[in-house]
Order: C-alpha cells, then sequence, then structure tokens
C-alpha cells in the first residue's frame, strides 16, 4: 500500500497546485467551475495510474481516497474563494 499512498499523495498535490493556479489566474465565477474539471482530472488520472500499474487489487479504495482528498482541497479552495473580497 505504500506505493498506492505515494500516487494518492502525488495526486493530491497536483490538484492542490491546480487550485492555486485557478485561483490566481481566473475570477471568482470561473474558478468555481474550474474545480470540476480538476476533480474529475484526479479520478481520470488514478484510473489511469491504475492502468498501468502491474497490479488489480485496491483501485476503488485509490479511487475513493483519491476522490475525498480532492473533494476536501477544492472544498477549501472554495471556501478561500467565496470568503474573499
Amino acid at each position: 500500500m505504500n506505493k498506492d499512498w505515494l500516487a494518492i499523495g502525488l495526486i493530491w498535490a497536483l490538484v492542490a497546485v491546480g487550485a492555486v493556479l485557478v485561483i490566481l489566474n481566473f475570477s471568482q465565477g470561473d474558478a468555481i467551475r474550474s474545480f470540476g474539471v480538476l476533480a474529475a482530472g484526479s479520478i481520470g488520472l488514478v484510473a489511469l495510474v491504475h492502468l498501468f500499474s502491474s497490479h488489480s487489487k485496491g483501485i476503488v479504495r485509490r479511487l475513493i481516497y483519491v476522490s475525498g482528498g480532492s473533494y476536501a482541497i477544492l472544498a477549501l479552495a472554495g471556501l478561500y474563494i467565496l470568503l474573499t473580497p
């Protein structure tokens, strides 16, 4: 499971970096809409990692962790956008 956590952590880091870039470069409405793209991309990326991995066990667990963590990161970023003037 250590390799799984490495992949999950890297995807979470990519989502966090993407959220920061979206916040810095887009308006408030466009940023909120872009978060959906980031969430879908994170789930697609974990599916792509699973496609190239050598083992097939644990895909549901990885999908749940990545989607839950991405949702939490994007929820915090959304709160930041909505609470800042």
